[in-house]
Order: structure tokens, then sequence, then C-alpha cells
């Protein structure tokens, strides 16, 4: 009897991610209103290692419909994450409260990126073995009770007028940080 032999296909950019061990880094969309960002953020994740984004909230999920039959918000994720929200892995539940209960669970670090009175700088921050990173709405900022429910709370320091960055930029600047940590 013969043999079989299997091949195995592996992607360069994923063969060589720190996160294929025991290290897991997931993101957490809450309430993110524009679709472009949540694009940006697929596409970033997947050049940081991310191994798995949660759609919580009302933030626009990516579609799986063809191109030219989703909607404008679809097609704006779409357009922005060019080709990401295809095959990075997510999940969608309206329900953060649940998605936090499972993770914790199964031993994640729960941290958001949010200015907060209890808030340390991301550069100062050491992130476990496994983490869920939380980004939230754009003027509003992640919610209070939320914020409880987190094990650290991290943030950018700002040097100019403005308080915040764009979501987007910021979700880049955070996860490269911390997958260079983990």
């Amino acid at each position: 009897m013969q043999s079989v032999q299997k091949k195995v296909v592996t992607f360069p950019a994923l063969a060589s991610s720190k996160h294929m061990g025991k290290n897991k880094f997931y993101l957490i969309l809450h309430r993110i209103r524009s679709a472009y960002n949540v694009g940006s953020i697929f596409r970033t994740a997947d050049g940081a290692g991310i191994d798995k984004i949660f759609v919580t909230g009302f933030t626009q999920a990516p579609s799986e419909k063809r191109f030219e039959l989703q909607s404008k918000a679809e097609r704006m994720l779409s357009k922005t994450a060019l080709q990401a929200d295809k095959y990075m892995p997510w999940e969608r539940n309206k329900n953060i409260s649940k998605v936090l209960e499972k993770l914790k669970k199964e031993g994640f670090q729960i941290v958001a990126l949010e200015q907060n009175y209890k808030s340390v700088s991301y550069k100062r921050f050491k992130p476990r073995d496994k983490i869920a990173l939380i980004l939230g709405n754009e003027p509003r900022g992640i919610d209070k009770k939320i914020l409880k429910k987190c094990d650290k709370i991290i943030e950018i320091p700002m040097r100019g007028r403005k308080n915040s960055l764009n979501v987007a930029v910021a979700a880049g600047v955070a996860a490269y940080e911390i997958a260079g940590k983990q």
C-alpha cells in the first residue's frame, strides 16, 4: 500500500507569526462607527499578527456577499481592508459582556485602550501570553461598565492639543507595541 503525503501550504507572514504557539492576541472592536476604520483595523491586525478580531455592539462586520451586492458600509469596510476581511479570523457578537466572560474563562488578560485616570502608558504595559485589547467608540470612548471588567487600561500619551488619535491609527500603534512584547 502506498503512503499518502499531504502538502501543507503556509503563507510566509503567517508561518513567522509569534502568535502560533501559546501566545494569543485578540482585538475587540466595540461600537466603532466608521466602516473605514474597521476595514483599516482588519488590515493592520493582519500585519501585526493578531490572531482574531471580535466585532461587538453596532460595529460594522465584514460581509460574505460579493462586492457588488454589499451595502455601502460593507463596501467601505471591504475596500479599506484590502481583502484582510476575507482571511483574518473574526467573530460577531453584539454583546461585549458575553465575549469578555468567555475570554476571561479562557485565561485572557482583558485590556482597554482608553484615556482614564487608571490608565498606564502602552509603553510600560507588560502583556500576558493571552491578551484581548478593546478598542472603542471614537467620540465617546469605552463605557465605564466595560472598563470595570478590564484587567488593565492602557493609553497612548498625547503631546499635542488633541486628546486622542483616530481609532484605526491607535489600534496600529498599540497592536505593534504589544505584539513586540509577547
